[in-house]
């Protein structure tokens, strides 16, 4: 390539980039013609490319979606969970939630329907965010630390964890709620980076950073151990009191 092609393509490449950025063209810097001995083409080739590079990077960004995330997520063969799914479980709900509720991975009600929390703790889930004014289908965001079912819904292991986390964080990126409900031992000690137990971390918030959020967290028990134990409801029914408080004085609802 000539110099004058090198130049004329950094000169398209910048407009497009100014484009893509607020439609407003700016004045680059174009290394001038008494200059082109100064630096080698290689330079010059690896720069442009670079700024390619860049172009495509932002318009991956802006174009990614929950469609996009459950496209990615049914077609994952990252771990051995893919081998025995009926179907992927990305999650479901309002795509301004105020609250997304993560739990631990899909059952088998789950995984025969592909929608999260739909067996009898995912209705207890529903009874218990209608209690303090939230819906799946209005405020609330449903999903999952893994998307395909753990056999025997066995706890998800790390390397399963490890493997669906980049979605479930595209997902947070996307939906951007103001606070984020952990259902269960395992999505919150995942989720917050701690060995802790959930007996210890319910009750009180923590805080997620992930991209440029900060999102609010609140653990609480799994809806399936309150089925398992009735004695646990009380603490879940104060840490769900908790959770509206905060959204309460965020003059949120």
């Amino acid at each position: 390539m000539t110099f004058e092609e090198n130049t004329a393509l950094k000169n398209f490449l910048n407009l497009a980039s100014d484009y893509l950025k607020d439609g407003h063209a700016r004045v680059h810097n174009i290394i001038g013609s008494e200059e082109k001995n100064a630096l080698p083409l290689a330079y010059l080739v690896e720069e442009t490319n670079e700024e390619a590079e860049e172009i495509a990077i932002e318009e991956n960004r802006d174009e990614d979606s929950l469609e996009a995330v459950a496209a990615d997520v049914s077609s994952c063969k990252a771990c051995s969970l893919a081998a025995a799914r009926k179907h992927t479980v990305p999650g479901e709900g309002s795509i301004n939630p105020l609250v997304m509720v993560i739990g631990e991975g899909p059952g088998a009600d789950e995984d025969a329907t592909g929608r999260p929390f739909v067996g009898r703790a995912g209705q207890l889930l529903d009874k218990m965010l209608e209690s303090i004014g939230l819906t799946r289908g209005k405020n609330c965001y449903i999903a999952n630390m893994v998307k395909c079912r753990p056999p025997g819904n066995r706890n998800p292991e790390a390397v399963e964890i490890s493997a669906c986390y980049p979605f479930l964080e595209r997902q947070i990126l996307l939906l951007k709620p103001a606070l984020i409900l952990c259902a269960g031992r395992v999505a919150a000690q995942n989720l917050l980076k701690t060995s802790a137990g959930i007996t210890a971390l319910r009750g009180q918030f923590a805080e997620l950073k992930i991209g440029d959020l900060a999102i609010p967290v609140l653990p609480t028990f799994h809806p399936s151990a309150l089925l398992r134990d009735e004695t646990l409801k009380r603490p879940a029914w104060e840490d769900l009191k908790l959770l509206k408080s905060r959204f309460v004085e965020m003059n949120l609802l």
